[in-house]
C-alpha cells in the first residue's frame, strides 16, 4: 500500500494510467459495455461504480488541455432520457479542474469505434445507463 493513492485503484490500474501518454485515452464503462471485446488492455473494476472511479483517476490523471474536449460521453439514443449520472460526472470533472465544455457527446457506435483505440478500458459493475466516459491524458505540470 502506499500513502495518498485511493484504495479503489488497483496495481494494474495505477501501472495503466503511468503508462499512459499525453493524448492516450481511457474508457471507464458501465457493466453493460462490451468491454471485454473492445479493449487493447482491459481492468475490472466490477463491484465499483463509474463515478467513484473517475473520481480517484482524475485526483491523479491530468485531462488534455490542448483538445476543446478532453471528456467524452456516449450520446443517448433517440427516445431514451438523459442520464442521471452525467450530473455525477460532471461534478467530478468540475472538482477536478475540469469545466462544463470538455465535455462531448458521441454516437453510439461513433463510441464503440473511438474506445476500441483507447488506451484502455475499465470494466465496471455500474448498472447506471449511458455510464461510458471516455477521458484523454493531459500533461503533468508542476
Amino acid at each position: 500500500m502506499l500513502k495518498g493513492i485511493p484504495s479503489i485503484l488497483s496495481p494494474e490500474l495505477l501501472k495503466v494510467l503511468m503508462e499512459m501518454g499525453h493524448g492516450d485515452e481511457i474508457v471507464i464503462s458501465d457493466g453493460n459495455f462490451p468491454a471485454a471485446s473492445m479493449a487493447q488492455r482491459l481492468i475490472r473494476c466490477d463491484g465499483h461504480g463509474v463515478p467513484e472511479i473517475l473520481d480517484a483517476i482524475l485526483g491523479l490523471f491530468p485531462l488534455d488541455t490542448y483538445v476543446d474536449h478532453p471528456v467524452a460521453l456516449m450520446e443517448v439514443v433517440a427516445g431514451d432520457p438523459k442520464p442521471t449520472i452525467w450530473d455525477e460526472f460532471q461534478s467530478i470533472v468540475k472538482k477536478h479542474g475540469g469545466k462544463l465544455e470538455d465535455f462531448e457527446n458521441i454516437e453510439r457506435f461513433a463510441f464503440y469505434e473511438r474506445s476500441k483505440r483507447a488506451y484502455a478500458i475499465v470494466a465496471t459493475g455500474e448498472t447506471a445507463l449511458y455510464a461510458n466516459i471516455i477521458l484523454k491524458k493531459g500533461v503533468v505540470v508542476d
